[in-house]
């Protein structure tokens, strides 16, 4: 037994790239959760802005909390070992019937860490699935790096547009079905996508990115991580929590953080790791 994970559900991430569904928090308080999400969205023109929307955990501190968790670091621990950063986070929110999709895609494709290892833990403050535009994911496809393209499509919610060269096969894919309080993890190299959300209610979830601090930025850059548990290993600069909501000293942290991110995920060399790179079949 893992301390956060059963052995079949280590297993069944391994093997499939993925696992869920996990429950991390009851409904009532992913409820809760929600209310204060709407609660900053209504006193922002109704949603939080795209720039604050990165590593928004550095920002709120129930986020700063939620990021921190026992009980989903333990999980990742089970997947990475003991020494953690949080690389990332963001809400991800689809409004009903909005076309906005996200193509088939493997998330570390724009990173640029020198190696793929990493978790990315998808916790549901809405129901998820095929009705509302939920994740589907092809299993089993974390064993290669795929090349990817600029779709081109102003609609695909990823931030560089990324779909996967040629198309993917998708009879093999399934949905990743969530309730409220429940999370998915899944690897970095795993094919995922979702479609529109087709229904009338917002499907709306929280992606929480981990690595393990032996990686770094492939560039050599020093970007900004969030220790989360164990040991720093030096390669990242340390994100400080916030004292505040929105406090100025944490939107002053936030923007230099967010800068220094942005720079490498737009890298015009982009720094994928070559084939030759591990697989990231732990992570």
């Amino acid at each position: 037994m893992g301390k956060g994970l059963t052995d079949a559900q280590i297993d069944a991430f391994r093997r499939d790239g993925v696992v869920f569904p996990v429950r991390l928090y009851p409904q009532t308080e992913a409820a809760q959760f929600r209310s204060a999400l709407e609660a900053i969205e209504a006193s922002r023109a109704g949603r939080l802005p795209p720039a604050l929307n990165a590593k928004p955990h550095l920002l709120i501190p129930w986020l700063w909390d939620m990021v921190h968790n026992p009980g989903l670091l333990d999980a990742i621990e089970d997947l990475l070992g003991a020494d953690l950063l949080c690389w990332g986070s963001s809400f991800i929110i689809k409004e009903g019937h909005s076309p906005r999709h996200v193509t088939w895609h493997q998330d570390q494709t724009h990173w640029g860490l020198n190696a793929p290892r990493a978790v990315t833990a998808w916790l549901a403050l809405s129901d998820s699935g095929p009705d509302n535009g939920g994740v589907q994911i092809i299993p089993g496809s974390h064993a290669q790096i795929l090349p990817h393209r600029d779709s081109g499509d102003r609609l695909n919610m990823l931030g560089r547009r990324e779909e996967v060269i040629g198309g993917v096969d998708q009879r093999s894919a399934i949905d990743v079905r969530l309730r409220p309080g429940e999370m998915s993890l899944h690897d970095p190299l795993i094919v995922h996508g979702s479609p529109p959300n087709q229904s009338s209610e917002r499907r709306i979830g929280f992606a929480m990115r981990y690595i393990p601090a032996t990686v770094a930025q492939r560039s050599g850059a020093r970007n900004f991580a969030t220790l989360v548990r164990g040991r720093d290993h030096g390669h990242f600069q340390l994100e400080q929590a916030p004292a505040a909501p929105f406090h100025p000293d944490a939107l002053r942290h936030h923007g230099e953080s967010i800068r220094h991110g942005m720079a490498v995920i737009f890298d015009k060399g982009d720094h994928q790791p070559g084939p030759s790179a591990p697989k990231g079949l732990e992570g």
